[in-house]
């Protein structure tokens, strides 16, 4: 039955995959600028008469938005499905690789196309037995190969699991040689932010040298303890050992510029709101582990739940939550 079933999935290589067409839009410069902006790249070469895109904007031009792409290929779907009635109802991405050809510039027009490039054999993981199934997109400018892109998923059957004889464990922060210092000011109860010795500059995680002027020297200021959600998700699925979800995941940015990830408590999941001012405070979740954690400030969901924007709507219909 098994070299049955591979001899049925190994007849899918070579066939198209989702979608084939021409890019939604040509390369193009404010697509480059926000990309740019959003990873924080000052590369001259993005920019100005002669610019080029960034190579890793490569599949970007091949997305089909919300509106997707029209002539979808069926021959994926159907591997797809062949692999769940053999008991791989599960799926996980692997890795991507990326191949730069030739650089796209502003005014290109881009056609690709996909293939099934292999379905491998059985194979057993850690998460459970199944099939790695590698996908591979050609990019071009006419007839030129500009590119490839290949996404790799298991499509596998879980491993059963056992369950534990009492309740998980919060996961131990891993500890190194360049951040034992934060973790030695959290179990005291102070939140240290490292200062650059040479440019005064923040930042947080901890680093061994500044990333701004490149020093490696550096000493600590204590944060005051106050900030705002500047971001946040609702972390839905999947469920993690030793956490129930929903759960509210911040992004705070401290009163001192920096920012870092973190639980937003004494609100409930979806009251919290961007903007919305927290203070620092620091959990003992057992005898080892103490985390900082940011508590919403008394009242402050309330009023975000309450108020009205300029359209009059109510704060709470701002946003919605991301799945993840």
């Amino acid at each position: 039955m098994a070299d049955e079933l591979e001899q049925r999935l190994k007849a899918y290589e070579g066939r198209p995959a989702a979608v084939s067409g021409t890019g939604k839009d040509p390369v193009n410069a404010p697509m480059i600028r926000h990309w740019c902006e959003a990873m924080g790249d000052t590369n001259p070469a993005y920019s100005g008469p002669d610019a080029i895109a960034p190579p890793t904007m490569l599949q970007a031009w091949t997305m089909g938005g919300l509106s997707g792409h029209t002539g979808r290929s069926s021959a994926y779907d159907e591997l797809l499905t062949l692999l769940d009635e053999a008991g791989c109802t599960s799926v996980v991405a692997t890795d991507c690789e990326q191949e730069y050809i030739r650089p796209l510039r502003p005014g290109d027009e881009i056609t690709f196309d996909a293939v099934i490039e292999s379905v491998s054999s059985r194979k057993t993981t850690k998460l459970g037995t199944g099939h790695f199934v590698t996908t591979r997109m050609d990019i071009r400018v006419g007839p030129d190969l500009a590119g490839t892109h290949r996404f790799r998923i298991l499509k596998y059957a879980p491993t059963r699991q056992r369950q534990p004889d009492k309740a998980p464990r919060r996961p131990r922060p891993v500890i190194n040689r360049d951040n034992a210092g934060f973790w030695e000011g959290v179990r005291e109860h102070r939140l240290l932010i490292q200062r650059c010795t040479a440019c005064g500059t923040l930042r947080h995680p901890w680093l061994p040298g500044c990333n701004t002027c490149g020093h490696p020297e550096w000493d600590t200021i204590e944060a005051s303890g106050t900030g705002t959600v500047h971001s946040y998700v609702v972390m839905h699925h999947p469920p993690f050992p030793a956490f129930a979800p929903p759960y509210a995941v911040g992004l705070i940015e401290l009163t001192e510029g920096v920012r870092m990830i973190s639980n937003v408590t004494g609100v409930p999941y979806d009251k919290v709101r961007i903007g919305m001012p927290v203070r620092l405070e620091f959990t003992e979740y057992d005898e080892e582990l103490v985390l900082p954690v940011f508590r919403a400030e008394e009242g402050s969901y309330r009023k975000a739940s309450c108020g009205k924007d300029s359209h009059g709507k109510g704060a709470h219909e701002e946003g919605s939550h991301v799945r993840r």
